[in-house]
């Protein structure tokens, strides 16, 4: 179960972000402080920003010089990520390295974690728990470089991990779909990418429970990501398991996307109907027994199967969107 504190933190609207950070860099400088805005098109235009320490002490205050310290932090992807050289000192200060308040060092211990998931997965599983922990954390830090890392850090202990970590999973959930649907594009397309490789190796049996309770969400944006994610994990079912979750349950979920806010929603809610047509239409569901008897078994139509699932309207708009796309489909093939 989530806690209500991270649903009410969902039921807020998406905090506007500043926008003086390129959306595309792939280095970022370490800041103490923000730039001014007289500088922002120059820092873009170099991929990186550059920001001053502060003077420590005093007697520093009254210098006219100012000591600018610039740290990079680059964003690798997981294919390019290298072994440890040193697994036992690096397992040591793990947990000490995740919780620095020095961002570079921050970064470069999301990245270890990383590397420990993609080459020595085994000798994180004792402090996986404590890991994520650290990792969400990193999540909510407001410099775009640390929430960024923290969000590859994610797709890496998904692929990783897989099922294992469905019990600890909520927390990563709420934030990567909170960052999914801010307006910083390269923090935005990160955890897009993170939730894909959440629905493939999560498996939808145990992901779907975690993701419907986002899909009433008073937050539109936080609803359309959610609904992406059930629209590409119910195919991972099968016809089988779809029958098996239940097909009408699902259908019921995907009906009600149909008339959300946002495109995406009744979009992915197209997609997700279409694909329990096809995996009803595989596997029927059997009619209720007749007076008269018959020798073979009767079936519910798709038609008839809606129908009886769903309320009046509701059926009506699945079967408008499932029959037009089933008409198109012979113009589409020519």
């Amino acid at each position: 179960m989530m806690s209500e504190t991270a649903l009410r933190d969902l039921n807020l609207p998406p905090k506007s972000e500043r926008t003086n950070e390129t959306s595309s860099k792939d280095i970022l400088a370490k800041p103490y402080v923000e730039p001014s805005d007289e500088n922002v098109g120059e820092k873009q235009r170099k991929n990186t920003v550059s920001l001053v320490e502060p003077p420590v002490t005093g007697s520093e205050v009254g210098h006219s010089g100012t000591d600018v310290v610039v740290a990079e932090v680059e964003y690798i992807e997981s294919d390019k990520l290298n072994d440890l050289d040193d697994i036992d000192e690096c397992l040591k200060v793990l947990l000490d390295g995740l919780g620095s308040k020095d961002w570079v060092l921050l970064c470069d211990t999301l990245n270890n974690v990383r590397r420990f998931s993609i080459y020595h997965k085994e000798a994180l599983q004792d402090m996986l728990d404590n890991v994520i922990t650290l990792v969400v954390k990193a999540l909510k830090n407001p410099r775009s470089a640390v929430c960024k890392t923290a969000i590859m850090t994610c797709a890496d202990i998904f692929k990783a991990f897989g099922d294992t970590i469905v019990d600890s999973l909520d927390p990563l959930l709420v934030q990567l779909l909170l960052k999914s649907s801010q307006d910083k594009r390269f923090v935005c397309e990160a955890a897009e990418k993170a939730l894909i490789d959440l629905t493939i190796w999560v498996s939808p049996v145990l992901l779907l429970p975690k993701l419907q309770p986002y899909l009433k969400n008073r937050n539109p944006r936080i609803r359309a990501k959610a609904s992406m994610c059930v629209s590409r994990s119910v195919p991972r079912l099968g016809t089988e398991g779809i029958k098996d979750y239940g097909i009408d349950k699902l259908t019921q979920i995907a009906s009600s996307q149909l008339s959300d806010k946002l495109p995406e929603s009744r979009e992915a809610a197209r997609s997700l109907l279409l694909e329990l047509q096809t995996s009803y239409e595989k596997s029927p569901v059997l009619a209720p027994e007749q007076e008269t008897p018959s020798d073979e078994p009767l079936v519910y139509s798709w038609e008839q199967f809606c129908e009886s699932s769903l309320p009046k309207l509701s059926a009506q708009a699945v079967l408008r969107v499932t029959s037009s796309i089933t008409q198109e489909a012979p113009v589409s093939g020519l």
